[in-house]
């Protein structure tokens, strides 16, 4: 009997041991730093660029963004039955945007603005956001090189007396040669191949390199911020524009400010198609920036799922609508909007087409006047709400770090594309500047330098006064385009857009 206590008593002390060291397990530092989520790794990015380039406002956009709901608009179908959709939606207190805008701006029109100081503000912005910038560039070069390394770089240049001479003289101007030259002088440095054998300690003395051996698809972390920077000394003009058009069929419904209430599930009309579709309320303002109008051809280069193409479709304007995109998935996605919204409606059977291209390839040069480039980006809603194909992945680090790259070619091949007098809108659902305003002025210099075109930039900034009734309009250093940012009042966006028109 006492031996049998005695194994029991064992057996005991032994699962008593056993829990324990699971529970330490479970507490160690190591452990805990494996559960942290992707989600949290977008968080801690934003928190530290955010946080320097938004300032006090941060933390407000933050609140917004980590919400479990936000807000949506309602586009009403116009191949259903337009009166019952929008008497319906009016019933539940929904407001169509084209009337609040009217009369938002006839109330301008009638109180003139009589203060400066918002050019003040925005100028003072610019240089903040600039500084920043280039602290976060120099901050995240320098994280590359041990703590006891002599006289880490402060720059991508990596030459000790021409740093020293950048340190005494300030920041001076790099030459800018367009894209041809550049591959005409490119040669291998065998200096910089790193042999399997050799010692890690010597690979300092190379980082930052363009490229390492073994290593071709690498890329530096700053090397995401130069793109901020690198088409900054681009001059281009910009013409402001007094009125945003709301074309006649396009119908959208939103609900007042602090007002969160949710559109029921649309259901099918007479005519076999949905009502109206939901989207995101700051992704109508892209389509509006574009001025669609009757006879004209469209294209929306990276259409996926294709909200934005529905809402341009609901113009009943274009003549010709073009919904691209790369990857057959995304492509099935407008496929179903389409089945969801237009499927029956016959006389669109010749004038809409959805195709499966690689953007920065699309070379249908002087069929479009009008492109969208509503382009990939690290969605930054999305990321922190969803595990699921998140771009904060270690898997897809590359791919996160060589975004504004592809960006700046797709929107690069749609200048280079588009008809003389047409209008290109880039727009991204991200708050990063490099992604923004760094990869318009990239695009605008590659498309100078490779077609020798003019273009235009569109300041929309009177025109969207009336919008800020509903829209945040962030006025944080940018050269060219446009925000709208997440409020808790009216929670939708990020949104950033840009409309540009090519004169020559």
């Amino acid at each position: 009997m006492a031996r049998l206590f005695n194994r029991l008593a064992i057996k005991e002390l032994a699962r008593i041991q056993a829990a324990t060291y699971s529970t330490k397990k479970a507490d160690h530092w190591s452990v805990l730093k494996r559960k942290k989520t992707h989600m949290d790794k977008a968080l801690n990015h934003f928190d530290e660029f955010y946080g320097n380039v938004y300032g006090k406002s941060w933390e407000s956009i933050r609140t917004a963004l980590l919400m479990e709901e936000h807000k949506y608009m309602a586009v009403v179908n116009s191949f259903s039955d337009i009166n019952r959709i929008k008497a319906e939606l009016e019933s539940q207190g929904a407001m169509n945007l084209r009337t609040i805008y009217e009369i938002y701006k006839e109330h301008i029109d009638a109180n003139p603005p009589k203060s400066n100081k918002k050019k003040e503000k925005g100028r003072k912005a610019k240089s903040r956001m600039e500084s920043v910038i280039s602290n976060v560039a120099t901050s995240l070069v320098q994280s590359h090189y041990p703590t006891d390394y002599e006289s880490a770089p402060t720059s991508l240049n990596t030459n000790k007396d021409e740093d020293t001479a950048v340190t005494d003289q300030g920041l001076q101007p790099v030459e800018m040669k367009s894209i041809e030259s550049n591959l005409n002088e490119i040669t291998l440095d065998e200096n910089r191949i790193v042999h399997p054998n050799a010692s890690m300690s010597g690979l300092y003395e190379f980082v930052p390199a363009t490229k390492i051996k073994g290593m071709e698809d690498w890329v530096l972390e700053s090397q995401h911020y130069g793109y901020y920077k690198e088409g900054s000394g681009f001059s281009v003009n910009i013409e402001k524009e007094a009125v945003l058009a709301f074309p006649e069929y396009l119908n959208v419904y939103t609900f007042e400010q602090n007002n969160d209430s949710d559109f029921p599930s649309p259901k099918k009309g007479s005519t076999g198609v949905l009502d109206y579709y939901l989207l995101d309320g700051a992704s109508v303002l892209p389509v509006l920036a574009l001025d669609v109008q009757p006879g004209d051809a469209v294209l929306d280069m990276c259409a996926a799922p294709g909200g934005k193409t529905l809402s341009i479709l609901q113009t009943l304007m274009p003549n010709i609508m073009v919904a691209n995109d790369i990857q057959k998935s995304r492509v099935n996605r407008i496929h179903k909007v389409i089945d969801q919204y237009v499927a029956g409606i016959g006389e669109w059977e010749k004038r809409l087409f959805v195709t499966e291209r690689d953007a920065r390839f699309i070379d249908d040069k002087d069929m479009f006047n009008k492109i969208l480039v509503d382009v990939p980006c690290t969605t930054d809603r999305h990321v922190l709400h969803s595990e699921d194909n998140n771009i904060f992945k270690p898997q897809r680090i590359q791919e996160r770090l060589k975004m504004p790259e592809l960006q700046a070619a797709i929107l690069t091949n749609a200048l280079k594309i588009i008809s003389v007098g047409g209008t290109v809108v880039y727009s991204t659902c991200s708050l990063s500047p490099i992604q923004n305003d760094g990869v318009v002025g990239m695009a605008l210099k590659k498309a100078w330098e490779e077609t020798n075109s003019v273009m235009i930039v569109k300041d929309m900034s009177e025109a969207l006064n009336p919008l800020r009734c509903l829209y945040e309009f962030g006025n944080f250093g940018l050269k060219y385009g446009h925000i709208a940012i997440p409020t808790l009042e009216n929670n939708w966006g990020p949104m950033y857009f840009c409309k540009i028109v090519r004169i020559r």
